[in-house]
């Protein structure tokens, strides 16, 4: 049981990947392309928030929108992205709790995989800000002739999404620990020796405290 697994936004980080792609957006001219989608969707997100309705579903639906914004972007143009949005968003809020426990179990040969929606190249970019051999599974982008299209490659790797792809690339090992902080996370966890939810929401709060997994906040 060499690997760890853990999810990006909420768990390692309090920054939010749409918020780093707006402002990148507003950096490189395309400020209007962006408002226009945000506001089309501001109606989803305001239910989602007051829980109207599906958040993760609603969250998931928005990702392939905005990957929509970003059609036309080499592969190199992608890569500079994600180490932007992890500069300017995602890294100054990491939780350094969090990354300096994960840290110490690398440095005892623990194997670290990254799961999240993100953005592959976003969450490559945040991989290698944690050291060399961090893999990370992203929610991957469609990619032809070395220019993104716009799509999606397959679903956002979210809940049972995320769980089937860290399945694979575990081979039957199984998972030593698992970190997440909300309850699309909960295959994940539920897939490890010892879960652990880091500054959960309510329900998952409630939920590790009556299976008795550890929490920190």
């Amino acid at each position: 049981m060499n690997t760890i697994a853990a999810d990006l936004e909420g768990t390692l980080t309090i920054g939010e990947t749409w918020r780093g792609l707006a402002a990148w957006m507003q950096v490189h001219g395309r400020a209007g392309a962006y408002q226009r989608f945000f506001y089309r969707h501001l109606p989803g997100a305001v239910a989602a928030r007051l829980g109207w309705g599906d958040k993760r579903a609603f969250q998931d639906r928005f990702m392939e929108g905005a990957a929509g914004l970003l059609a036309g972007l080499a592969q190199e143009e992608l890569k500079a992205l994600g180490e932007w949005v992890v500069t300017n968003e995602l890294w100054p809020k990491r939780r350094l709790r969090v990354l300096d426990e994960l840290q110490k179990l690398q440095q005892q040969g623990r194997r670290l995989v990254l799961c999240s929606a993100t953005f592959q190249p976003v969450l490559e970019a945040f991989a290698r800000r944690m050291g060399e051999g961090v893999v990370a599974l992203g929610t991957p982008l469609e990619i032809e002739g070395g220019v993104f299209t716009g799509r999606l490659r397959g679903p956002v790797r979210s809940g049972v999404h995320k769980v089937e792809h860290l399945r694979k690339l575990l081979r039957g090992e199984a998972l030593f620990a698992a970190y997440g902080d909300s309850l699309p996370d909960l295959p994940m966890l539920e897939l490890a020796e010892e879960p652990v939810v880091v500054y959960p929401e309510n329900r998952l709060r409630q939920l590790a405290v009556t299976r008795g997994w550890r929490v920190i906040e």
